[in-house]
């Protein structure tokens, strides 16, 4: 046989399992990786670049909702709609009923109708002076303001020139930018510097944290450059999502917490196994290729249960949840390009930086733990219960409202502009409930309105044929307002019952039985509906989320019973973190150490993100746990040894990288906007609780009470695939 002939012996990196082969091809091909990568990061930077600009904040609506429906009546028959935004005007001196102070008003009401993009403006002086536009003492009156289109356009063109516009120089009269749109556009600034801020506080702390860990500055640097990686991809998927979905500013903040905390954690998971590997005596090349076939297959199933917790969001039709999901798939997917494909071919390179400068000691704290824990499962898993149901109570006593400029510091100026229309008017005319007939209208107009005048939380009735307190008329009709094709009423709530429980006042309102068919609109309405519709929605997405989770972890463990078990830990976990959203935010509990007001409620959108985040990322740390118990188990054929040896080399990394995560989650403590504050403190609560009594002391005791059902229906393979 001659050279050119003879027989090539089988070598490894042809050889075995997929993810073993890709591992050796990226050895191989480091230099090709890694320029790819650079390049892909640069490219990414440039669209993320362009996509953070497009990011917006969503209305809360819910498409084809009663009140959805009566926004749209409104505008197509009668040519009105609910006020986007008011102005609020200040006296300089005397009252606005002062001639030249309602002279100027008059005056800055046309300017502000002939605005570009306005529809519609009315004011206190142009609606016949109703005491619900003019403040107790007679200082203030309010212009409110109709402006067509979405969100993007109403904050991004309109509001930014109006606004300077028409607060600026305004003579006998002080004038102040304030309702919901205003709002809503003074946010998406505050957000995106709470984003700057939190990164300037997160890398150094990060960075500190992985050498305290690593003990090598590479293997420290490398997870966190894996981070931003993560997060640039994400961004730059995001642009490709934009022109077809609206994104909400906050899924920034979410790119930063997830993208960093997901790199570092899928990274310092391959690095450990590349350590492992080389302490067992195999070469760089095969090392690498063994921590991405066990490593990369690990990290593989923990990015597709976040990405499936994630997408369950996509069951709702709200845009301002959807956002989240493919802000979240996308951080996944950059991560898990940064762990399996391009830090393969960095430790292919530089691996020897970040092995060990000395032989590391097997951690036998973790090992002895577990096997205490075994011993007393009853005891310890019932202490760890009792104690996290009782972190968990204060959730029972949850409350659903709904977001309002209290989302803001005290300090903005949208937000000090509502807290003057709270204290000083006795009505909230721009946030009035509007009911819009079906069809044409004969009678019963006068009666209706004089019915709802009369419940309790209303202020004032408008109509067609009259204005109502208490049942009583007291003013004169509006029919060039109230009338077209059919009718509509006005139904302006008062103060208190706004800041008491709008939803309520709507169930009340859409309770009395009108004379003709109606339609009930107007902000109030519009929240209540959204409310309703995320509630509703609640067990749907439950289910969803219950149900794909278990799927992945049953394809990584084939076992019914370990699903079973992760989910009720993974539950209760997430009760600790809304006891934790519940006791601070919604009661006010260190509301003077973190800076927030508290109003008594939590906006369902928050809790419901919040959920299906931090059950992705439970499932995470599952993940990591149980591929080491599973792998050991398949060795050994032991449930408890494998327990206490999973547990022994894995719960350092999964204790370090969920301190990590936690850290950069508790960064946005400092935010300035409520919304972003909740989910940073809730999250870190959330994965501290996970990563410590969850997967120590909870974990091991169950683990031992179910024995050998822990792998039913199939056992396990045992102690034969020992190699």
């Amino acid at each position: 046989m001659t050279a050119n002939t003879r027989a090539r012996p089988v070598h490894a990196a042809t050889t075995g399992p997929p993810l073993r082969r890709l591992g050796h091809l990226l050895v191989r091909r480091r230099r090709l990786v890694l320029s790819l990568a650079l390049l892909a990061l640069v490219v990414a930077g440039a669209l993320a670049a362009a996509a953070v600009p497009r990011l917006s904040l969503a209305r809360f609506e819910a498409p084809g909702s009663e009140s959805d429906r009566a926004q749209a009546e409104l505008a197509a028959r009668f040519g009105t709609g609910s006020p986007d935004m008011i102005f609020l005007v200040t006296a300089r001196t005397g009252t606005v009923d002062d001639p030249a102070v309602e002279a100027a008003g008059r005056e800055l009401t046309g300017r502000v109708g002939r605005a570009d993009g306005v529809a519609e403006a009315a004011s206190y002086w142009t609606r016949g002076k109703p005491a619900t536009m003019r403040s107790e003492d007679g200082r203030h009156a309010l212009i409110v303001v109709r402006i067509p289109g979405d969100a993007g356009h109403v904050r991004g063109q309109v509001l930014p020139r109006l606004v300077p516009e028409i607060t600026e120089g305004a003579g006998p009269l002080e004038v102040r930018a304030g309702g919901g749109e205003e709002v809503f556009r003074e946010t998406v600034p505050l957000a995106r510097q709470d984003f700057v801020r939190a990164e300037l506080v997160i890398f150094p702390l990060a960075f500190a944290l992985l050498w305290l860990y690593q003990r090598r500055a590479m293997a420290a640097l490398v997870p966190i450059l894996a981070g931003v990686f993560a997060m640039v991809i994400g961004l730059a998927l995001l642009n490709g999502v934009l022109p077809f979905a609206e994104i909400s500013t906050f899924a920034l903040n979410l790119t930063l917490a997830m993208g960093l905390g997901l790199g570092i954690d899928y990274c310092l998971f391959v690095i450990q196994r590349f350590r492992e590997e080389t302490r067992d005596g195999k070469d760089r090349a095969a090392a690498v290729a063994g921590a991405v076939e066990h490593a990369g297959r690990t990290v593989l199933f923990s990015g597709l249960t976040v990405a499936a917790s994630l997408a369950v969001l996509f069951a709702l039709p709200f845009d301002f949840l959807r956002s989240f999901a493919y802000a979240g798939i996308a951080v996944v997917i950059g991560g898990l390009v940064a762990a399996v494909l391009v830090l393969p071919a960095v430790l292919a390179a530089v691996g020897g930086t970040m092995l060990p400068k000395r032989p590391e000691r097997e951690r036998a704290f973790w090992h002895g733990l577990a096997t205490r824990v075994m011993r007393r499962p009853l005891v310890f898993g019932g202490l760890a219960t009792a104690l996290l149901l009782t972190l968990a109570s204060p959730f029972l006593g949850l409350r659903f409202g709904v977001a309002d400029d209290r989302i803001l510091p005290a300090e903005a100026s949208s937000r000090q502009t509502q807290e003057v229309i709270r204290q000083s008017f006795p009505a909230e005319e721009t946030d009035a409930i509007q009911l819009v007939s079906r069809g044409p209208v004969t009678d019963g107009v006068a009666p209706y309105a004089a019915s709802l005048s009369r419940l309790p939380g209303v202020a004032q009735v408008d109509s067609a044929a009259g204005s109502y307190t208490d049942g009583r008329r007291t003013g004169d009709g509006d029919p060039a307002r109230f009338r077209g094709e059919g009718t509509w009423l006005s139904v302006v709530p008062s103060a208190a019952a706004l800041a008491d429980d709008p939803v309520r006042l709507v169930e009340a309102v859409r309770s009395v039985e009108p004379p003709f068919e109606v339609l009930v609109g107007g902000y109030p309405a519009e929240l209540s509906d959204y409310r309703a519709s995320v509630v509703d929605r609640l067990p749907l997405v439950l289910a969803l989320m219950l149900g794909v989770t278990f799927l992945v972890l049953f394809g990584m463990t084939r076992s019914l019973i370990i699903p079973i078990k992760a989910t009720l830990l993974n539950v209760l976990s997430i009760g600790v973190m809304f006891g934790a959203v519940v006791w601070v935010f919604q009661d006010g509990n260190l509301s003077g150490l973190l800076g927030f007001t508290p109003t008594g409620t939590l906006d369902p959108s928050i809790p419901i993100l919040m959920l299906c985040v931090a059950y992705g990322l439970s499932m995470d740390y599952e993940v990591f746990l149980l591929s080491r118990i599973k792998e050991e188990y398949d060795r050994t054929g032991d449930t408890e040894e494998a327990v206490a040896a999973g547990l022994q080399r894995g719960a350092p990394l999964i204790t370090a990288a969920g301190g990590i995560l936690a850290l950069t989650f508790a960064a946005y403590a400092t935010a300035r906007v409520t919304f972003v504050q909740m989910l940073g403190v809730g999250m870190a609560v959330a994965v501290l609780v996970d990563a410590t009594v969850i997967r120590a002391v909870l974990v091991p005791s169950l683990m031992r009470l179910a024995g050998p059902l822990n792998w039913w229906p199939v056992r396990g393979r045992g102690p034969t695939t020992a190699r």
